[in-house]
């Protein structure tokens, strides 16, 4: 029986084989998710209809279960139009869950065509695709290392 909030079979089988430095994506329901995966990685799609299932709350199950040590955005180009209006407010929710869970890891978004090119990597193990209909929702997060007592 699982102890962790997160109940999805394909999810646990995928996160039980991936190890230090693998990576997840959670894209929202903008990405090209399908055509962008990395040559290691799985894809499992969680979008039922617009804005279910959120990326927050896959963020949230996720980190019921493993260790991350980083946390990427999708850095915003300055040629569009949302670059000069700030960070867009998910962002801001991830900030607040990432605290709330304690892991001393900052945000950092990377730029557009630098994420896709982490996101097509050998470490890149699942790809979570999400109804979500937030601008700039894409998370990409490195699974960290397990400490003992965990």
């Amino acid at each position: 029986m699982l102890k962790h909030t997160l109940i999805h079979p394909k999810i646990n089988e995928i996160i039980g084989r991936a190890g230090h430095h693998s990576k997840i994506l959670i894209a929202d329901g903008n990405y090209p998710a399908y055509n962008t995966l990395g040559p290691n990685a799985e894809l499992v799609s969680l979008n039922l209809s617009p804005g279910v299932v959120s990326c927050t709350q896959v963020l949230e199950a996720l980190l019921s279960a493993i260790p991350i040590e980083a946390a990427n955005t999708m850095g915003i180009p300055a040629d569009d139009p949302y670059a000069s209006q700030g960070d867009p407010p998910i962002w801001s929710d991830y900030r607040d869950i990432l605290a709330k869970h304690k892991l001393g890891i900052e945000l950092v978004p990377i730029q557009k065509w630098d994420f896709y090119d982490a996101v097509a990597s050998r470490d890149h193990v699942l790809t979570i695709q999400t109804g979500d209909q937030a601008l700039w929702a894409n998370l990409l997060l490195t699974i960290g290392v397990r400490q003992p007592n965990e």
